[in-house]
């Protein structure tokens, strides 16, 4: 086993190649509208680049899953870090609609492969402190967005082009690529960690209950974030500050969410994040000008934990799914938004077309296509009230069970 300078500089490592992955999300969000106008892509056509990202990110995390045991988390690494550089490349070079279509499932698949090796590398590099850890990981996720999305906003701001803020991904990517040379990952027993084994705990209902939930945060938390210019384009506030606000929260507040989950117990603060999640994407399709930023402040505080804290429910929950059952949990939920990314797309056009049709301004019509699109996304959250209270309900009513059982 690593001694503790060996773990620290692979969590590093680990954290540096997920603010790659959190940059491609941010910094696509933030040139969408130039490829769209470069091209001439339509919304819907942009979705299916979207959803490129969200496809290959499932395939590379349920693939990556399978096979964890049998290679290791440095291999997933290395593979994540050849399919960030060439998908990156291939962006920068691309020339229409295929050319986004391959490099950015590329880029959507490097982005899988850091999940999947690197949330169960951390799982069991810090076993005594496992929520915690991956909390702190999960920083750099909205963190790297804060990152991408300031540099974006600048960026398009002084005249860079969209190739210009691709290409400043390559820096942390080439980063982490050298890291990969040095870094000494420790080696884990075989015997006691099988695919075959967490795979016969994959059918167990409270997982498959997990993985419905998954695709509804993602898609709540993701789906939303995602579209963030097109939607908010015309609302008063600047879509990329606002992207950088609530990302920036969501960093703060993962990186202290050791006590609140501790305070709540991870379904009470899924609970609480679906009902603030709820409240704030109702408010972002009524507000205008810098009232978006007040709803922006309550959809960040709802969508903070969600991610992390399905994977924690899954580790503290359905503990024998092990490196499987936390990449296809997450897997799932990318796989989803990628399903919904064209849906989202075409609903903007059609709302947009809607709004055109009933004489309304170019800059009115954006404005009514975005909150309609929202007011359809709200009912993702609002499912997940009404799914996190019976799991609130269920998880707390077994362990009165459990200890009514102990001190018998």
């Amino acid at each position: 086993m690593n001694n503790n300078n060996d773990n620290q500089l692979v969590f590093r490592l680990c954290c540096i190649a997920l603010v790659v992955t959190s940059m491609t999300f941010a910094i696509r969000a933030g040139i969408l509208g130039q490829l769209g106008q470069q091209f001439g892509l339509s919304d819907s056509e942009l979705g299916w680049v979207n959803a490129m990202a969200f496809l290959g990110f499932p395939i590379a995390t349920m693939l990556g899953g399978a096979i964890y045991n049998a290679i290791g988390a440095k291999k997933l690494l290395v593979l994540a870090f050849a399919c960030h550089f060439a998908g990156l490349a291939l962006t920068i070079s691309a020339d229409g609609f295929w050319g986004l279509l391959v490099s950015t499932f590329l880029i959507g698949f490097a982005n899988g492969s850091v999940e999947a090796g690197c949330n169960p590398l951390i799982a069991e590099m810090y076993h005594k402190n496992t929520t915690t850890m991956l909390n702190r990981f999960h920083v750099w996720f909205p963190g790297g967005i804060v990152i991408g999305a300031l540099a974006s906003n600048a960026m398009t701001a002084s005249g860079f082009n969209w190739q210009w803020q691709v290409a400043l991904i390559l820096v942390p990517t080439l980063i982490y690529g050298a890291m990969l040379l040095k870094a000494n990952f420790p080696e884990f027993d075989r015997a006691s960690h099988s695919t075959t084994h967490n795979l016969r705990h994959l059918v167990s209902p409270l997982y498959l209950f997990l993985v419905v939930c998954m695709t509804l945060t993602a898609t709540t938390e993701l789906g939303t974030q995602q579209w963030i210019e097109r939607i908010l384009g015309a609302s008063g506030a600047s879509p990329m500050v606002i992207l950088a606000l609530i990302t920036g929260l969501m960093a703060i507040g993962r990186y202290f969410a050791g006590p609140i989950v501790h305070r709540f117990n991870p379904t009470g603060v899924l609970l609480g994040s679906a009902v603030c999640a709820t409240a704030g994407v109702f408010l972002l399709s009524q507000a205008q000008g810098p009232w978006v930023y007040v709803a922006a402040v309550l959809f960040a505080l709802g969508v903070t934990y969600f991610w992390p804290t399905m994977l924690g429910c899954a580790a503290e929950y359905t503990p024998k799914t092990g490196a499987l059952g936390m990449s296809l949990l997450g897997g799932a939920g990318m796989f989803a938004v990628s399903l919904w990314n064209p849906v989202i797309g075409s609903w903007i056009d059609s709302a947009r077309s809607d709004a055109l049709a009933a004489n309304l301004s170019s800059s009115e019509s954006e404005l009514a296509a975005g909150q309609a699109v929202l007011e359809k996304l709200l009912v993702f959250p609002t499912i997940l009230i009404v799914a996190f209270l019976a799991l609130y309900l269920i998880i707390n009513k077994n362990k009165r069970a459990d200890k009514a059982t102990q001190t018998i």
